[in-house]
């Protein structure tokens, strides 16, 4: 069988070649199936060829309907099969992922109309699977333990009893479990504090063995942003500690709704430190025959752990609109961290001791002596204050310290951009104001190629955007009663973005209690599993969908998404990775916070027309805007050509 989708002639370099088939799949295949032959598809094609040709990394602005999800589908498959090893497919969020993957989505188009067998599997990130350890608590800590009992019952027989490897498969996805609430799935999933190096389940875990299945895809592996940055971050780590990188060797890399890879990128790149983890981390040391020196110093580290702790209760303050805690810098934190330093350090030296006289088991020592190396890392931060950004995260468990470097882009620039790989950016919103220099600012990215082309949709006659007048300055009861009046104009058949998680538990509460609750059904963001709430969006074409992350990624087309309500304009929080980024800004407002609301803001009202015969208003609540005609006139001039603003 022709490893390639066309007849490969060795004397011709490939990527033309492709080129020439990508032309001839768009102008004569998809045609003949009924596709819509779009100028700005050929001509994205062909700035695709020159960076795949030229291992360069290309922005690829494209507006809504350019079809530019089939164009760099394209290339991949076609490079992933030249070079014998797969391409990565990373998007934003689980949603952008399910309009891949799903069975009418662009890969199954691809493979039907073309004939084309297509090798593409799922590498989703590692919170988004069970964890056996936390189930086995949870079955007895919480009061719904009915709901785990349930879920514990139900696993796949091999879980419980040993069994051939042949009869072993990939369960334990957060989308097998709809009907848990955000809250109720982050008591059994993954997090970054279980030691599956150690767990006795670990062979049996349903993430490993959903790695073990993407590890083999020909063409494709499909995963999140998050994921790959976590896969870039742990790769050097998991190679010293004998583990295989979270993702294989691949040939190239696709950021989808590539405008959002920084905010991946932060919360891959971090370090996080929590009490309890780390008294259980040493106190295992003391299960094995050791010296009194290192029994005392163990003892020692404990003590000045809960007291480095205690001083960041004190010292860490809630950020209105965030989890993350702010925590106030001064030199007593900074000497409570170096005196823990100190007998980490002094621990790290006696263990050099213990592996000669060969008391402790070689494979928990390693394990112990890398998370010890990973705090020193995190802690050194703290030596120069202008080095880090950190936070706090509060539990039922107690707090975290999260520690993430600034040089952030220091390393995107070594471990991404510098493989000489081609590396593609798709998204309709990666400039402001026809520059893309704040994405590659913010990425640390030097050269690379770039093109815009606008939506084919005539917007003029299909889209209404208004922003109402307020008299109490857009006061929530304001915001509350507009948003009941134009869920009743549109009758449900709505999209409302929040910028942030407590506005949508506030507007979730207040709107509980009124009648039009009656009228229509309401799908709030972390009540269920977010691909099975836009399924019923979908399906039931009067209701109403409440969500934070959806800004981007949400493909709706028809009658069910008819009305887009943006609850304040989308500005970044007042959070410490935020906060110093405006530190480091010249003009803070212009340099951070209105290019991100305005991106944001872009992408929110890309919701709206998915299709030709896709129609609706948006409504943008935000109060600023009739405050500031400054601000005013730029977001006019990111509406669509021939779209007003209106004032209702």
């Amino acid at each position: 069988m022709n490893r390639y989708p066309f007849e490969f002639e060795h004397s011709k370099p490939f990527m033309q070649q492709a080129g020439e088939w990508v032309a001839d799949v768009f102008y004569d295949v998809l045609p003949e199936a009924g596709f819509e032959v779009r100028d700005e598809q050929i001509y994205m094609a062909f700035q695709l060829e020159r960076a795949f040709a030229e291992k360069q990394t290309i922005f690829a602005e494209a507006g809504v309907g350019t079809g530019k999800t089939l164009v760099y589908l394209l290339y991949a498959i076609c490079y992933a099969r030249y070079h014998r090893k797969p391409a990565i497919i990373a998007c934003a969020d689980e949603s952008l992922i399910e309009q891949l993957v799903k069975p009418e989505g662009d890969i199954a188009k691809l493979a039907r109309h073309l004939e084309l067998a297509i090798d593409a599997r799922l590498g989703k990130s590692q919170d988004r699977y069970l964890c056996l350890a936390k189930l086995d608590n949870a079955r007895t800590d919480y009061e719904d333990t009915e709901i785990y009992k349930d879920l514990y019952e139900n696993l796949p027989d091999f879980v419980h009893r040993q069994a051939g490897m042949q009869s072993f498969y990939a369960y334990g996805d957060r989308k097998q479990y709809p009907h848990l609430n955000d809250e109720q799935w982050s008591r059994i999933n993954w997090d970054p504090f279980q030691d599956c190096f150690v767990c006795e389940k670990r062979h049996r875990c349903g993430q490993t063995l959903s790695r073990e299945h993407y590890r083999q895809a020909a063409d494709l592996i499909i995963c999140s942003h998050d994921f790959y940055m976590e896969h870039v971050w742990t790769y050097e780590g998991r190679k010293r500690e004998g583990q295989l990188p979270l993702l294989p060797d691949h040939c190239a890399v696709v950021f989808d709704e590539g405008h959002l890879l920084e905010s991946a990128a932060q919360k891959a790149l971090t370090y996080r430190i929590k009490h309890d983890h780390f008294e259980q981390l040493v106190t295992r040391l003391l299960k094995n025959e050791i010296r009194e020196s290192l029994a005392v110093l163990i003892d020692e580290a404990i003590d000045r752990s809960e007291a480095l702790f205690a001083r960041l209760e004190r010292q860490s303050f809630p950020t209105p609109g965030s989890d993350r805690r702010r925590i106030e810098l001064n030199d007593d934190l900074v000497q409570e961290v170096a005196r823990f330093r100190s007998v980490i350090d002094a621990i790290e030296e006696e263990l050099v001791f213990e592996s000669e006289l060969f008391n402790l088991d070689g494979y928990q020592l390693r394990i112990v002596e890398e998370h010890l190396e990973t705090m020193q890392k995190a802690l050194s931060l703290f030596q120069s204050s202008n080095s880090l950004i950190c936070w706090a995260t509060d539990s039922p468990t107690g707090l975290t310290l999260v520690i993430m470097p600034k040089a952030v882009k220091e390393v995107l620039k070594e471990s991404v951009f510098g493989m000489r790989i081609p590396v593609v950016f798709s998204s309709a919103t990666l400039s402001v104001n026809g520059s893309f220099d704040y994405v590659a600012s913010t990425l640390g990215i030097e050269r690379y190629l770039s093109f815009s082309v606008n939506s084919p949709y005539d917007y003029s006659g299909r889209m209404e955007v208004a922003a109402p007048a307020w008299t109490n300055g857009a006061s929530f009861e304001e915001k509350l009663e507009a948003t009941v009046r134009l869920l009743s104009r549109s009758g449900g058949r709505a999209l409302i973005l929040f910028p942030s998680a407590d506005q949508l538990r506030q507007f979730k509460q207040s709107i509980s209690g009124h009648s039009i609750c009656n009228e229509f059904n309401f799908g709030f963001e972390g009540d269920r599993e977010i691909s099975h709430l836009i399924a019923d969006f979908e399906r039931d074409e009067t209701s109403v969908l409440c969500a934070v992350s959806l800004w981007e990624g949400l493909d709706i087309p028809g009658p069910s998404l008819s009305n887009v309500i943006v609850w304040s304009l989308p500005f970044p929080p007042d959070d410490p990775v935020f906060a110093a980024k405006r530190q480091d800004a010249a003009s803070p407002y212009e340099e951070v916070d209105l290019p991100y609301m305005l991106l944001r803001l872009k992408q929110g009202i890309g919701r709206l027309i998915r299709t030709r015969n896709d129609s609706g208003t948006i409504a943008i609540l935000g109060g600023e805007l009739q405050a500031d005609q400054q601000l005013r006139e730029l977001v006019r001039n990111l509406l669509p050509e021939g779209v007003e603003l209106k004032a209702v």
